[in-house]
């Protein structure tokens, strides 16, 4: 019987953003890192709170605003405790979050940046027009990864090898958005690289 195979992926960073800007101390650009601590700054009944960067190098700091000029009143108590005590947590769910990095204008070097594939679900069901394969990829970061390497990364080839199948069809892009991206593979070949994938685990 025909089948129709449909898995979803999510982008999933492992670590915070590193951020790559002019650095004083250095005289030119470096690599700043998420410190994992938080600058809050009250005045009168206004709240500033900043995420630090530093220089790699010389530990030069960069703060990233997450708050300005905000009432004290309208940030969630829990989340302002986790600032003044510097929760990793919350320092980490920041380094990641693309928003703040754009409002901030901060320059993210996506040639360092580590992530993972993260399967969310996997469906079969019967379709009377052949074996066909769908792959979902969900990026909610807006990590910039180009299609064919998130192809390639999430069926274990190297990018010419993807590049090669889907110049002969058996992978066809259908979507590509910053957020999302739908491949359409036909045939078993999703299968029998996922049987090539296992033989390796097993012989490693």
């Amino acid at each position: 019987m025909s089948y129709l195979k449909k898995i979803e992926y999510e982008i999933v960073p492992e670590e915070s953003f590193v951020v790559i800007r002019n650095c004083s101390g250095c005289g030119r650009k470096t690599h700043f890192i998420n410190t994992k601590k938080f600058r809050v700054n009250a005045n009168g009944s206004k709240l500033d709170v900043w995420l630090i960067y530093q220089c790699e190098k010389c530990k030069h700091t960069f703060n990233l605003a997450i708050y300005e000029r905000r009432k004290a009143s309208s940030i969630p108590k829990n989340e302002y405790q986790c600032f003044l005590s510097n929760d990793e947590q919350l320092a980490e769910m920041y380094g990641k979050n693309m928003q703040l990095f754009k409002r901030n204008k901060a320059e993210i070097d996506f040639e360092r940046l580590k992530y993972d594939f993260v399967k969310l679900h996997e469906t079969t069901e019967s379709n009377e027009f052949g074996e066909m394969s769908v792959l979902a990829i969900h990026n909610p970061c807006e990590l910039k990864i180009r299609p064919e390497k998130q192809i390639a990364e999430v069926l274990g080839l190297s990018r010419s090898q993807a590049a090669k199948r889907m110049g002969q069809g058996e992978i066809k892009l259908e979507t590509a958005s910053p957020q999302f991206l739908s491949v359409c593979v036909k045939g078993c070949l999703l299968d029998m690289m996922q049987h090539e994938t296992r033989k390796d685990d097993i012989k490693s």
